[in-house]
């Protein structure tokens, strides 16, 4: 009975620092002014708790942005059209950018903060690798797709919503703009003939 024990205190501790870290970042405008100290003090739990639950900083950022787009991802995992798996990839895939565009303009921050953490290329990312396999397998139903024409262009539709980029063009434009302008490339690259 101790080990339940154990483990239900570590899940509530994990779920308090969570929390207390995601109100921190959105009170604060984001992780670069909150320290570690901060959270752990914000949770109730002590410094250690912390790291050995989330391991770094980034381990810290990633499971609050988990959190947060984790009904996103059941949407696109479960849900009905347009953002489904059963949807047609010729609307899925502007459904699925649209959806990552606001979600990082909802979280421009914390968007920067874990693409900019040091843990190597964001591209190995567990969270990427999802992104990418989900549109990836989506282009692979159009008509004429090829395995590489479908994984290259998963890749560069999603370079379009990295979050650096998002952050440099919400100084310049609103979210419908820039929604309105990615909506628009995409339908010109799926429209385009394929070699």
């Amino acid at each position: 009975m101790a080990e339940r024990k154990a483990r239900s205190d570590a899940e509530r501790n994990r779920q308090a620092v969570i929390a207390a870290a995601d109100e921190l970042f959105a009170r604060g405008g984001g992780p670069r002014g909150v320290s570690m100290d901060d959270v752990a003090a914000a949770a109730g739990v002590g410094k250690g708790t912390l790291f050995r639950g989330f391991g770094d900083r980034t381990g810290l950022i990633l499971a609050v942005v988990e959190a947060r787009i984790e009904p996103l991802r059941q949407a696109v995992e479960n849900g009905p059209p347009p953002l489904g798996p059963d949807t047609p990839p010729r609307e899925r895939v502007p459904a699925v950018l649209d959806a990552i565009l606001r979600f990082k303009f909802d979280n421009r921050q914390l968007s920067l903060a874990l693409e900019e953490a040091g843990r190597g290329s964001p591209y190995q990312a567990g969270h990427y690798a999802w992104w990418h396999r989900t549109l990836r397998d989506a282009l692979r139903r159009l008509p004429d797709a090829t395995d590489a024409d479908s994984d290259f262009t998963a890749h560069a539709l999603l370079a379009a919503v990295r979050a650096d980029l998002v952050e440099h063009l919400a100084a310049k434009l609103t979210l419908n703009q820039v929604a309105a302008r990615l909506a628009e490339f995409t339908a010109r690259l799926l429209d385009a003939p394929r070699r």
